[in-house]
């Protein structure tokens, strides 16, 4: 482990300075308003594809909020003819977001016993939401990365979902990752970039629109 500038503890290399972590009470304290968006089937939208990894009973995992699903169309016509959207994970029940949040933690405690609670709090919210501020339970936020036009998913530098831990921080998505990994990831930034979604900047593959984390980087008032 080593201390970041910010003061985070984490694994070598992972956290930039700057970095501004989703249990950061600067986020979890901006005030959500009902928006009254519905959610919508991401698999009836344009050059959008939805994998099953993730698949569960409701099938609430290919949903998203209006909001969310017209810049998803946005940014998937802005890629280059023969790439896709692979959409892995919008909306997550807050059930099974605590479900991975308690799984995470205690992998964690395992890895680095001496942790206070505090900051294994912190270290946890580096891959995943505590479950009071969770994106994923708004609708608002959706887990992706590139396909072709075959569905056969790109190289982006590291595993979709893989923990600092597991990809010596090639998750963060502005970590130094190799050829043809790092102009895919360039690519991918780029087009949600400019459809107006916010990445977390812990996991190259999170982009969010509307929710906590996206009011305290654009500055908005209130979260949807």
């Amino acid at each position: 482990l080593s201390q970041a500038p910010n003061g985070v503890t984490c694994h070598t290399g992972a956290v930039q300075p700057g970095v501004v972590l989703i249990s950061d009470p600067r986020v979890v304290t901006i005030t959500p308003l009902e928006c009254g968006e519905p959610l919508v089937d991401l698999r009836e939208l344009p050059r959008l594809r939805i994998d099953r990894r993730k698949w569960d009973e409701s099938a609430g995992w290919h949903h998203g909020r209006r909001g969310l699903a017209d810049r998803l169309v946005a940014a998937a016509q802005a890629l280059p003819e023969g790439l896709e959207l692979l959409i892995v994970e919008a909306f997550r029940s807050p059930v099974r977001q605590a479900e991975y949040w308690n799984h995470y933690r205690a992998e964690l405690h395992e890895h680095y016993p001496g942790l206070s609670e505090e900051r294994l709090y912190e270290l946890a919210s580096r891959w995943v939401a505590p479950p009071d501020v969770a994106p994923h339970s708004t609708g608002g936020a959706v887990d992706l990365t590139l396909c072709d036009d075959a569905g056969v998913e790109l190289d982006l530098g590291s595993p979709l979902d893989a923990t600092p831990e597991q990809s010596e921080g090639a998750c963060y998505t502005d970590a130094e990752v190799a050829e043809p990994a790092a102009t895919n990831r360039a690519t991918l930034l780029r087009v949600l970039r400019g459809a107006g979604l916010v990445n977390y900047p812990t996991e190259w593959w999170h982009w969010s629109y509307g929710e906590r984390y996206w009011a305290f980087h654009t500055g908005a008032e209130h979260a949807l």
